[in-house]
């Protein structure tokens, strides 16, 4: 899906950036063609900033996401998730970060999640990144306190990893 929505904007590096940006994001292109998140518009300029290119060219990309059928109705229903992940020291939680050796692997989440809850540890979130959207796609798990090391042996062990990160 990801290089199909790409491949519309083949011809314009520009409006590639602001749509990488706005599915990153999660910002979604209301039927004005303004770029919000939930309801708070967010300035064409400041989409821009963050993209490297002019706000014209903003106003040119969400002109051809609503002109698509089928990108409006991607763009129109994109929502963002709170993460946990920026906030984990602050609030004194752990993160781990699975990088995986072929991420269309079925039950990666099941095994990950399952091997920590059976250690008594709970998990306050998990964010999986989507392999149509993210080149290298991770999960990340945060939790109340931080893994033990025979856990951390264990998970490394999972023939579908290819690298831990604990934070």
């Amino acid at each position: 899906m990801f290089d199909e929505i790409m491949a519309k904007f083949a011809d314009s590096p520009g409006q590639r950036a602001v749509v990488r940006l706005l599915l990153e994001r999660g910002f979604s292109v209301n039927e004005e063609g303004r770029v919000v998140s939930g309801g708070i518009e967010i300035p064409d300029t400041g989409i821009a900033r963050e993209a490297g290119v002019d706000r014209r060219v903003v106003d040119a990309t969400t002109d051809a996401i609503l002109a698509d059928p089928d990108l409006e109705r991607v763009f129109r229903n994109i929502s963002a998730i709170p993460s946990l992940m920026d906030l984990a020291p602050v609030l004194g939680l752990s993160v781990l970060t699975v990088q995986v050796v072929d991420e269309t692997q079925a039950g990666i989440v099941a095994e990950v999640t399952t091997a920590i809850a059976e250690q008594g540890i709970s998990i306050r979130q998990t964010i999986s990144e989507d392999p149509e959207f993210t080149d290298e796609p991770k999960l990340y798990v945060i939790t109340d306190e931080p893994l033990p090391g025979d856990l951390v042996t264990e998970l490394q062990s999972l023939s579908f990893v290819r690298k831990l990160e604990l934070e």
